[in-house]
């Protein structure tokens, strides 16, 4: 049951939302407008990949009587739709799009910053 407080993961995905913006400004304010794309890429698909964490949280939280089995079944089928997703953002970025990787991978490393934040941050009570 979802209590409204927001979990660590939302908080994740909230505090990458924020990262967005300032990673495409700074990207192009110090190496052009292609670099602040490619930086703000790799936000948003750290952003996709802590989506679906959070989607997958809350789908779990709406059922409390899954047992510990079916939630661990789903723990690793939610890492295994967030490799696949990453990786497929990654060639689409990389591959189809042509951005240039330094910053989409600084862009993605930025945004992962965002766990290391959850992680020391207040719990808010």
């Amino acid at each position: 049951m979802f209590t409204g407080i927001p979990t660590g993961t939302l908080r994740v995905a909230r505090a990458q939302a924020v990262i967005a913006p300032v990673a495409a400004l700074i990207g192009a304010a110090i190496a052009g407008v292609g670099a602040g794309l490619a930086a703000l890429y790799g936000v948003l698909v750290a952003l996709a990949v802590s989506a679906v964490l959070v989607w997958r949280e809350r789908q779990s939280m709406s059922h409390p009587e899954w047992d510990q089995h079916r939630l661990f079944k789903l723990f690793i089928r939610v890492g295994i739709e967030r490799l696949i997703l990453l990786v497929g953002l990654l060639i689409v970025g990389l591959g189809v799009l042509k951005l240039a990787p330094l910053p989409l991978m600084l862009g993605l490393v930025l945004a992962q910053f965002a766990w290391l934040a959850a992680a020391t941050g207040r719990n808010s009570k």
